[in-house]
């Protein structure tokens, strides 16, 4: 049986990330950039698939993991029948190529260790060519890619897989040194890897720093925001939705996708996650990422796209990887690209609405393509679309789409009347009361006094309750109040909010899935807004609780088997957690502030009481 979800840590460097198994095992690595192919692979399919070992060759009795401090570098201690180690693992802020340390500390005794590292390039298809070099030193080439580890241990070859023994005492250090550059290049010097452990300590130490967050959930905050900022393409300010693909919503069945691109989609709440927790200059960055990515004309806008902005992101199938779990297939690319997603102009006209209440400096072209883009929606706000689930189904109209779509005229209208920049704002005004109009007759059913999933449904949808997150009606209005207690007894499982109920093939797919955790930190969100304070800070703790012992969430959770499912870490629930924190924390939290129309601006690091 493979891992679960949750045993497995991230490790990251700006440009790409690992996940390292609770067991001394990276199962998943991708080089030179999240979204390259991956050399390490066994995460989706087997050891043969790709995967570095590092972890005692006896019995191991007992297993503590931690990071350390407020930083991404990662310890596991093993603990033995004789003794005890440590494995230090981190991935070094990248300068031109990508380095991966892993240095074993003897803690007490003597511990024999093993070491197995098996490079399969092109996700487990590639097994390279491998020669020595430098004493015992190791180089494997496949195509465009070249790893090189160096270390002091001997190794040898054991059918197509380099090995290592050797025995740790207590107070020695081993340090291993995994580079990747491009095969056609000269080898880059090897750093130091003691002084650059160290370096990169410091690092991540200080950005930490940077965080005005203070109280309670102040671990959980900055365990979050480490994590986002592991995710961001620092090349460009993108941030991944998560590090890897496939990873099962269901164990067992297809809702596997590839997730390591950018979604405009919470775009608005990242940016008041980043700014809360004190990192303004990560959400400048975001911010210009989301500008010039949607660059064109408004027609072409997409919901998702590359961590350069790319935007052909075909999506195809590696049939020689069996799935994590035997879960197929495993996707590569994302054809929810070509979709048709009607929230996202909210979604972007929020956005910038939010980084003109923030102080964010504007960008001289971004008025001028969201009036374009306002002129294209009047056009499609009233056709059907995939939604915010990016449904394989057939095209709806979907409530939260129209409220998105109201979402996007209702912050062109307050661009106007509080920022004093141009436009046609009685045109607006009339549009946003159109679209408000139709959500009221259309999306909500007075017989089961709550909003429905798409219009003629009698569906429950978790999305609804964005509705007064976004300002659309106040959390405390009798059709919010009935919406949220239908939700609570139909879309709940002890506990977690499921986005909607898939058996009614709305998707296209019918199939179960876990529970969305973002849904969950929505309804604590909510019941924060109804001014049940003390009841969303209990069910935030519930949700709190079900991190892993590093402190990760993924997509999604299922109840019942008590295991994390779906793509990890998952950004959006961490941008969730550190939003609901605040909300918490905050007289006007992030909530209040995307709600309510006079609230007071949003004060870049703001420290919680």
């Amino acid at each position: 049986m493979p891992l679960r979800i949750e045993d497995y840590a991230l490790i990251g460097d700006l440009h790409s990330a690992a996940l390292v198994g609770r067991n001394g095992s990276i199962d998943w690595l991708c080089f030179p950039r999240f979204d390259s192919s991956a050399c390490f692979a066994a995460l989706l399919g087997g050891p043969e698939h790709g995967r570095w070992l590092l972890a005692p060759s006896g019995r191991v009795r007992r297993t503590r993991r931690r990071y350390r401090g407020e930083t991404m570098v990662l310890e596991t201690e093993f603990e033995t029948d004789s003794g005890a180690v440590r494995v230090v693992d981190a991935m070094l802020p990248r300068t031109s190529e990508a380095d991966l340390v892993r240095v074993v500390e003897g803690v007490s005794g003597e511990v024999p260790m093993r070491m197995q590292l098996i490079i399969r390039f092109d996700y487990g298809s590639v097994v390279p060519w491998v020669r020595r070099a430098d004493g015992e030193d190791l180089v494997a080439v496949g195509g465009p890619d070249t790893l090189h580890l160096s270390t002091s241990v001997p190794t040898h070859g054991e059918n197509l897989t380099t090995v290592a023994e050797f025995t740790l005492s207590e107070g020695q250090q081993i340090p291993f040194l995994l580079r990747w550059h491009p095969s056609y290049v000269t080898p880059p010097r090897a750093p130091d890897v003691f002084r650059s452990l160290h370096e990169t300590e410091d690092w991540w130490r200080e950005w930490s720093a940077k965080s005005p967050c203070k109280g309670r959930w102040r671990e959980a905050v900055i365990r979050s925001a480490l994590t986002l900022k592991a995710l961001t393409y620092a090349p460009t300010g993108g941030i991944v939705a998560a590090p890897t693909s496939s990873l099962p919503e269901w164990l067992g069945g297809s809702r596997n996708w590839d997730y390591r691109y950018c979604w405009l989609r919470d775009a608005t709440y990242t940016l008041y996650a980043l700014m809360l927790a004190g990192y303004a200059e990560e959400a400048g960055c975001w911010r210009d990422w989301l500008l010039r990515a949607v660059a064109g004309t408004p027609s072409q806008v997409q919901a998702m796209y590359g961590l350069s902005g790319e935007r052909r992101l075909t999506e195809f199938e590696l049939e020689w990887l069996p799935g994590y779990g035997g879960s197929a297939p495993v996707r590569i690319g994302n054809a929810a690209y070509e979709q048709f997603q009607l929230d996202i102009y909210g979604e972007i006209m929020d956005a910038f609405h939010f980084a003109r209440k923030a102080g964010l400096e504007p960008d001289e072209h971004a008025w001028r393509f969201q009036r374009a883009l306002l002129d294209h929606l009047e056009s499609k706000w009233q056709e059907p679309d995939e939604g915010i689930w990016e449904v394989r189904g057939p095209r709806r109209h979907f409530t939260h789409s129209k409220v998105m779509a109201w979402v996007a005229m209702d912050r062109a209208v307050k661009a106007t009347e509080r920022h004093g920049l141009d436009g046609p704002v009685a045109r607006w005004r009339k549009l946003r009361d159109a679209i408000r109009a139709d959500v009221l007759e259309r999306g909500y059913d007075g017989g089961l006094n709550s909003f429905v999933q798409f219009y003629g449904s009698k569906e429950l949808d978790a999305s609804l309750l964005m509705l007064p997150l976004v300002g659309f009606l106040p959390a405390n209005d009798p059709r919010m109040l009935g919406t949220v207690e239908a939700i609570q007894h139909g879309l709940m499982k002890d506990g977690f909010v499921a986005r909607y109920a898939p058996v009614t093939g709305v998707d296209g797919i019918q199939e179960g899935e876990g529970c969305f955790l973002l849904c969950s930190f929505w309804l604590a969100d909510n019941l924060t807004l109804q001014g049940r304070h003390e009841e969303a800070a209990e069910y935030f703790e519930r949700l709190l609780a079900v991190r892993n012992d590093v402190g990760l969430l993924a997509e999604m959770y299922d109840p019942s088997g008590k295991r994390m499912l779906g793509n990890f870490p998952q950004a959006f629930s961490h941008v969730a957690l550190i939003n609901t924190a605040y909300n918490l924390m905050l007289k006007t939290g992030p909530a209040e502030q995307r709600s309510e129309s006079e609230a007071e601006p949003l004060a870049p690091g703001r420290p919680s009481p």
